[in-house]
């Protein structure tokens, strides 16, 4: 099978277990919210995340708040998603350049959202994607770590990976590739004992093939080699 086909297949498979219709983890309502709520992921699961913003957004409503806001305020009400004070700093002068240079609209250019406070091409990926569907990929942990198990890519970079993937996948899927993966590896294919066994991209999966062999008993693999067994 060439990797175009086994990538081909492995797309088939993910659009079969998994929702096309790109769902978002990260609960918002317009573009700075989902701006903000990817800045405040970082090193934090979407969970606490979506638990804070409910907060959060409810009383800061707009750039100009953000920008306003009192920075030791803005540390405690970001406080339990980790690394706050560098996540307040950032979030507030974010929003100030937006508020003064983009009239309080979150801009859809790429070289402009990553020349924002906090915002690197992952997190301007995911704003451009889910709100103004530009097609993007999005390197996150998960697509980092399954994409490298399934063979798609040999790089650590997210940059180089992201670079990879906008190459070797169909522009049509560029979007959901993240969400679906993100399932994918919350269900199956988890950092620390992936189900391998139990996986459906398990014959088109190097790293699950190789685990699968380690399994092996010394006398079943020589027999294998050997020919005598599946």
């Amino acid at each position: 099978m060439t990797e175009k086909k086994r990538i081909q297949a492995i797309l088939d498979i993910l659009d079969k277990y998994y929702e096309k219709d790109v769902k978002c983890y990260l609960d918002h309502e317009n573009p700075l919210q989902l701006l903000i709520a990817t800045i405040l992921s970082a090193q934090c699961t979407d969970d606490r995340v979506n638990i804070v913003t409910k907060d959060l957004f409810a009383k800061y409503k707009s750039a100009k708040d953000f920008a306003m806001a009192d920075l030791k305020e803005l540390e405690q009400d970001v406080k339990s998603t980790g690394f706050y004070k560098n996540k307040a700093k950032n979030i507030k002068a974010c929003a100030t350049a937006i508020y003064e240079q983009y009239d309080g609209e979150v801009p859809q250019d790429l070289d402009a959202l990553t020349e924002l406070a906090g915002v690197g091409r992952k997190t301007a990926n995911v704003v451009r994607g889910n709100i103004f569907k530009i097609p993007s990929v999005v390197v996150d942990t998960h697509v980092k770590r399954i994409s490298i198990r399934w063979g798609i890519t040999l790089c650590t970079d997210p940059v180089a990976i992201e670079m990879d993937l906008m190459k070797k996948l169909p522009k049509d899927h560029w979007i959901r590739y993240n969400t679906q993966v993100i399932a994918h590896g919350r269900a199956i294919c988890t950092a620390r004992a992936p189900k391998c066994m139990d996986c459906m991209f398990l014959a088109l999966c190097p790293y699950g093939l190789s685990k699968r062999m380690d399994d092996l008993t010394e006398e079943a693999k020589e027999a294998l080699e050997k020919g005598h067994m599946y």
